[in-house]
């Protein structure tokens, strides 16, 4: 028996004029969620495609990684200007020794 797999194809570099073509295969599963998906959204299996690649693409959020000491020890000295000292006045070792016989 034949497996029966479902074959997605889609224009890449759609931004400019010429166009690259590629196949990828995916199950039958996949293919289905995909259409829901794409339906859903009001979109083309394609389009639907296109919009998840670039969604996943985005670099995050977060800040960028210190790639040396000196860079993360300024990236810590920034960090710390914004910090408010306690409104009681107490130190770190203060809340760790609290309650502490």
């Amino acid at each position: 028996m034949q497996e029966h797999t479902n074959h997605l194809f889609y224009p890449e570099g759609s931004k400019s004029t010429s166009a690259v073509s590629q196949i990828i295969e995916i199950s039958d599963e996949s293919a289905v969620l995909l259409r829901r998906q794409a339906s859903a959204h009001g979109l083309t299996v394609a389009a639907w495609v296109q919009t998840l690649a670039f969604e996943k693409a985005k670099p995050n959020d977060a800040p960028p990684v210190p790639n040396n000491v000196q860079a993360a020890v300024s990236r810590i000295l920034e960090l710390q200007k914004h910090v408010k000292p306690d409104p009681e006045g107490w130190t770190i070792r203060d809340y760790i020794d609290h309650g502490r016989p």
